[in-house]
């Protein structure tokens, strides 16, 4: 294998996004995410909410929070600024506090049902 071809093979790891499963690329699925969500979001406003900031005032550049306050605690998700008009959601100066939740805490959602 020649360097040429090691480099190729770099760049394509570090390009995760074009990652596929043979249907969809990583990215496509984390843009399909982030609509589902905002979805949900927008369709319970009144424990919606999106900000700019963490609660210790912290973030990203060109990122922001939403998130929903479930029965069973908050899930949030970071998405860049350009989709902030997509989360039609009341504004807060700053996040709540993180409650420790994680990723496998999605299944709070099915307490909205």
């Amino acid at each position: 294998m020649s360097i040429e071809d090691i480099n190729k093979e770099i760049a394509l790891l570090s390009d995760t996004g074009n990652i596929s499963d043979g249907f969809h690329t990583f990215d496509e699925l984390y843009y399909h995410r982030m609509i589902l969500f905002a979805t949900i979001c927008n369709m319970k406003k009144q424990i919606s909410w999106k900000s700019k900031f963490h609660q210790d005032g912290s973030m990203l550049p060109g990122i922001f929070i939403a998130g929903i306050t479930t029965p069973k605690g908050n899930f949030t998700y970071h998405y860049k600024l350009e989709h902030w008009g997509k989360f039609d959601v009341k504004e807060l100066e700053s996040a709540p506090k993180w409650d420790g939740h994680t990723a496998k805490d999605i299944v709070c959602l099915m307490e909205l049902i």
